[in-house]
């Protein structure tokens, strides 16, 4: 469904919700708000909770541009609604947002599409803390979350991690890349550019939201051959995926190895959508504003695909 700014439609913008990736979502959504207005929407926000569908149903928008991160708003869940309700919406659709929240699935589809990964295993929690389910370096994490939430990193040498309560039945175990860590976003049908992500340790939560905590280099100083295969992997993940509208993918790369060194993490398919976030930030340098990014999203807003 294409809608014009000139005209005006109401937009409702999902945010909050009920992961742990809320105060996240709460941030993106106003932001996006924001730029919506500037772009000439009608815009509500809607912080979603249980009474979703009745809401959207009071409301009447034209299109619902979703906010929301982690579970129910990232993964399929908030999409189906939507679908029912045949509301068009931003971002990727049931499926694909189902298999790119789920790291394991998201890793199968990459080795389907010949895209390198590196090997992870999805475990009890009380097997990661019972001993080693894979040789350290290692990174365990939740097999469904995003932001870097519940990430451990075992170092060689170190006993079993002891996790958090909040850490799901099963988790994630992969193995650890070192060097840079990359990120390019697609937009539509384009790979954008290649941001290197630089920190004084682990790209964790904290140094992806908090002030300072991270570094953006803009186009990335890389190998030409490293640049070209991060906006190839990147378009190819999305379109694995089948991904639609905005997605982000995320590299580490090992310099000592060369293009052999660099792998796929993850694609986000609803990456943070601040105006400093990275998915923005690229946009930008390519002379695309956050209003025009967000009116975009909109117009690519569909059901159906």
């Amino acid at each position: 469904m294409a809608v014009g700014s000139g005209r005006f439609p109401r937009v409702a913008v999902l945010q909050g919700g009920m992961s742990a990736e809320r105060e996240v979502s709460l941030a993106t959504g106003h932001e996006c708000a924001i730029a919506l207005r500037a772009a000439g929407y009608e815009v509500v926000e809607v912080d979603a909770g249980p009474d979703l569908p009745e809401v959207l149903a009071r409301l009447k928008p034209a299109v619902v541009f979703n906010a929301l991160h982690g579970r129910w708003g990232e993964d399929g869940c908030v999409q189906g609604i939507l679908e029912w309700l045949r509301i068009p919406y931003t971002h990727s659709g049931v499926l694909a947002s189902a298999l790119a929240l789920d790291k394991q699935r998201t890793k199968e589809v990459y080795r389907a599409a010949g895209l390198p990964v590196v090997e992870s295993l999805v475990v009890a929690r009380e097997a990661v803390e019972a001993g080693h389910v894979l040789a350290p370096p290692y990174v365990v994490k939740p097999n469904n979350e995003g932001s870097s939430v519940g990430v451990y990193i075992v170092h060689p040498g170190s006993n079993a991690p002891r996790l958090a309560e909040t850490m799901p039945a099963e988790v994630m175990v992969e193995a650890y890349v070192p060097g840079r860590e990359l990120t390019t976003t697609v937009m539509g049908d384009r790979a954008l550019l290649v941001t290197d992500i630089i920190t004084d340790g682990w790209y964790d939560y904290h140094a992806k939201y908090a002030p300072g905590g991270s570094r953006h280099q803009i186009p990335a100083d890389l190998p030409e051959e490293i640049t070209a295969a991060c906006l190839d992997y990147a378009l190819r993940a999305h379109r694995a995926l089948g991904c639609r509208g905005l997605s982000r993918t995320d590299f580490r790369w090992d310099e000592a190895r060369g293009l052999a060194g660099l792998v796929l993490l993850e694609t986000n398919t609803q990456p943070g959508m601040t105006p400093t976030s990275l998915a923005p930030e690229q946009a930008a340098h390519l002379g695309i504003s956050f209003p025009e990014l967000m009116d975009w999203m909109v117009r690519d807003a569909s059901c159906d695909r």
